[in-house]
């Protein structure tokens, strides 16, 4: 198991389970089978292309297949179970391996599609296997090579599967991928930014249950259509959301913002950051305690050190200085939904959930731990309660309203909502809305009335009004 779990991460590999093609896949395409030569550059078993030869009658199968079916995988025992599922269609094996061919498609794109009479249909599950994971990894490093030259500056794996069929002109695209390419930041930019220039999303099903057997990842299936003419221009698509219901909707892309979906909380933030900000810093590590030793005795938890119940209390004798600043700060931030209602992201008091009078991180930093926040200047334990009470209140109102989509889905898993990440730098975005260093007296008075009634709207309305430098409104 040990050894197929690490060739699963090597090649990236997430085979698609038949039924996935099947539901959500083939009845789009059913009624277009002979228009098109159907390929899967990154083919596995064949599960997303082979299937549809049910479709087609067992006098013209054969025919069928060597005008309209090519399959490609970069490992050898893959290529010879497609030919072996092929066969299993009725595919004589000899034909079934003139069409099902070993090949690595990233770095050898199979040109002699385009030259064929029909039009290539491309439907695949590309390898996943994020640039950062490639370079720390020996097995996977040979993939660096990759993205030198024109690749310069992508992701991950997939982002150059999609790269590749733009430069080769498909024009009818479906990729099932991580579903960072329509919600994700950084990771998915440029990839977004060069690939919908040219290409359109005509529908998407979003999962955010698990439909392999190996992984987590959250993935989306896109359906992709070539514009006419290459144009940055903002589009609709609807949406069809599947967790523990099913929701449709539709995600309006927008050029300036990436074309990233869900953009309402980062809208929000970014349009109302307050002019005179809250600065916050993450992380009581091991090196400020060794800097700063002394005689003041303080109980920590250590980060690094839960034993699968709770985190180890740890006493630490450290200055004056360092002293205070640990016992005047008295929140700390979770990243990460636990599953339960009352332990989702958001910000608590560790002496509340924990104990003791901070949070220290004894080896490496971790996003997903708890983490104390310090901030500057400092507030009183009163309005440090008013900033958590403010932040909580804003993040389920966003949560609510996006169905958590700013988010990123974490683990799947029995509780009874989708267990989501929140970001550091959201984390950071939406503190420095709470404008409470530029408020009067009256104005703070009236601002811890309507935080503490949980008159949310109200409070929008506040620091819209407060923070608002132009006209912005939130579209639901």
């Amino acid at each position: 198991m040990e050894t197929l779990n690490k060739k699963r991460r090597t090649y990236g590999e997430h085979l698609t389970p038949i039924q996935i093609f099947k539901e959500f896949i083939l009845p789009e395409i059913r009624d277009q089978l002979y228009n098109y030569i159907w390929v899967d550059l990154f083919a596995g078993k064949g599960n997303l292309i082979l299937p549809i030869l049910e479709l087609i009658s067992q006098d013209e199968r054969i025919e069928f297949f060597k005008k309209h079916i090519f399959l490609f995988d970069i490992q050898k025992e893959l290529v010879e179970q497609a030919i072996q599922n092929a066969v299993g269609y009725g595919i004589p094996k000899e034909i079934a391996e003139q069409n099902i061919i070993q090949r690595d498609t990233i770095k050898n794109y199979p040109k002699f599609l385009l030259d064929l009479d029909l039009p290539v249909y491309h439907i695949t599950n590309p390898p996943y296997i994020y640039i950062g994971y490639i370079v720390k990894h020996k097995e996977t490093q040979k993939y660096m090579e990759y993205f030198k030259g024109t690749n310069e500056g992508y992701q991950d794996l997939y982002q150059l599967g999609l790269i590749n069929d733009l430069r080769h002109g498909i024009k009818k695209l479906v990729y099932i991928i991580p579903s960072n390419f329509l919600f994700g930041f950084s990771v998915s930019n440029k990839i977004r930014d060069d690939f919908l220039k040219y290409y359109t999303i005509t529908k998407a099903i979003i999962f955010e249950k698990e439909i392999f057997e190996y992984t987590g990842t959250n993935v989306v299936i896109c359906f992709f259509e070539r514009k006419k003419t290459p144009k940055n221009e903002t589009f609709s698509f609807e949406g069809i959301k599947i967790n523990k219901e099913i929701q449709k909707k539709v995600y309006t892309l927008d050029p300036k913002n990436h074309y990233r979906a869900g953009n309402v909380f980062e809208d929000f933030v970014n349009e109302f950051k307050a002019d005179n900000p809250i600065k916050l810093k993450y992380y009581l590590t091991i090196d400020e305690v060794e800097k700063n030793k002394g005689d003041s005795e303080i109980e920590v938890i250590d980060a690094n050190g839960f034993n699968g119940k709770e985190y180890e209390k740890l006493k630490i004798y450290v200055n004056k200085e360092l002293y205070n600043k640990i016992k005047s700060n008295i929140l700390f931030v979770r990243t990460v939904d636990t599953g339960s209602l009352n332990g989702r992201a958001g910000l608590n008091k560790f002496k509340d959930v924990f104990g003791g009078d901070g949070i220290l991180v004894t080896k490496a930093k971790y996003r997903t731990h708890p983490i104390q926040i310090f901030i500057e200047p400092l507030l009183s334990p009163e309005e440090q309660t008013l900033l958590m009470n403010y932040f909580n209140l804003m993040l389920e109102y966003f949560r609510e309203k996006t169905d958590s989509e700013f988010m990123t889905t974490y683990k799947y898993s029995n509780s009874e909502y989708t267990r989501k990440y929140l970001g550091l730098s959201q984390v950071k975005k939406l503190i420095q809305t709470f404008p409470w260093l530029k408020l009067t007296e009256s104005e703070r008075t009236y601002f811890k009335e309507i935080i503490e009634s949980k008159d949310v709207d109200e409070v929008i309305s506040f620091v819209k009004k407060k923070n608002g430098k132009r006209k912005f409104e939130l579209w639901f």
